[in-house]
């Protein structure tokens, strides 16, 4: 089979990889379509290499119809599905543990399934599980506009709070006003810090974090939840102790790919019965910014890494 192979100096090539060898407990998929996410940069920049026993190529999620399954699976040869991998979507086929395997909806094309388990599962991971995000709590979301953006704002909403959230132009602030958000910040014209005073927060989900995070966390209400699950915006703050002992607040760092598989699949479970029957109804929408073929992956790394994407970027195979 073919797949994107990262190569010296972080060169993606279309090219031969061995197939997969189908073993007990997992299925193996034939893939139509991937999601883009930045972690794969990360990846194709060295810095960030999948866990043990996933491919080395990149990929974090995928969509398709399995290809081979053991005898008793519950999955069966034919079937539409999605999946959650630890790498290797950028390629025709990959080899996936049964529990990081859901169904996808009828109605619900490969492009719109692809572009839903990472984000998704990071986002119902760490709003719900680490966050523990309630009805009327205030939720605050680094870079709105992104993948993972979009869907945190999705469901905090469908979970009855209120969101405040950033962008970095005017068309994105528009794009995340249209999916619910109540208060949109455009980083680049106002100033972060003194609107999350007039609007304090409960829970955190931070792709940035940097100066700003220890700015912010004296905009916390008392026990409120900062999560951080990316740097880019620095790796390095100010942590004003005292703040975090007066309000009792929860500081924690979150990453989805280095958590097991067994987690990953309970989490995959619960959003397969809570959040898919929600795309049938309309109400949770992965937004597609652009699908390019799985030979232009190279362009897709180049529009995450332009920051001008409003929503997923997919690859897809004919």
């Amino acid at each position: 089979m073919k797949a994107v192979v990262i190569k010296e100096g972080g060169i993606l090539s279309w090219c031969e990889v061995p197939d997969p060898v189908l073993k007990e407990g997992y299925v193996i998929i034939k893939i139509h379509a991937s999601g883009v996410n930045r972690a794969d940069l990360l990846q194709a920049a060295g810095k960030y290499p999948p866990p043990p026993g996933w491919p080395d190529y990149p990929g974090l999620e995928c969509a398709g119809v399995i290809e081979e399954a053991a005898p008793g699976s519950r999955w069966k040869v034919g079937d539409r599905v999605c999946a959650l991998l630890g790498g290797g979507g950028y390629a025709e086929k990959v080899l996936v543990p049964e529990g990081m395997v859901i169904p996808i909806p009828d109605g619900v094309n490969f492009v719109d399934a692809a572009a839903f388990p990472e984000v998704y599962t990071t986002a119902m991971l760490n709003l719900f599980r680490l966050g523990n995000l309630k009805k009327s709590e205030t939720l605050f979301v680094q870079a709105g506009a992104s993948g993972l953006g979009i869907a945190a704002i999705q469901l905090a909403k469908l979970a009855g709070a209120k969101v405040i959230t950033t962008v970095g132009a005017d068309d994105k602030a528009e794009a995340v006003k249209s999916i619910g958000a109540d208060v949109v910040i455009n980083r680049k014209k106002e100033d972060i810090e003194a609107i999350l005073t007039k609007h304090t927060i409960d829970v955190a989900l931070d792709c940035a974090g940097g100066e700003l995070l220890g700015k912010c966390l004296n905009a916390m209400n008392p026990g409120g939840r900062w999560i951080l699950v990316s740097t880019l915006g620095g790796e390095n703050t100010t942590i004003p102790l005292r703040v975090l002992l007066k309000k009792h607040l929860h500081l924690m760092g979150s990453t989805l790919r280095s958590r097991s598989d067994a987690e990953k699949s309970d989490i995959l479970a619960e959003l397969a019965g809570t959040v898919l029957p929600e795309m049938i109804s309309g109400k949770i929408h992965p937004v597609i910014h652009e699908v390019l073929p799985m030979q232009e992956a190279a362009k897709a790394h180049a529009l995450l890494a332009s920051q001008k994407n409003i929503g997923k970027v997919v690859l897809t195979l004919d």
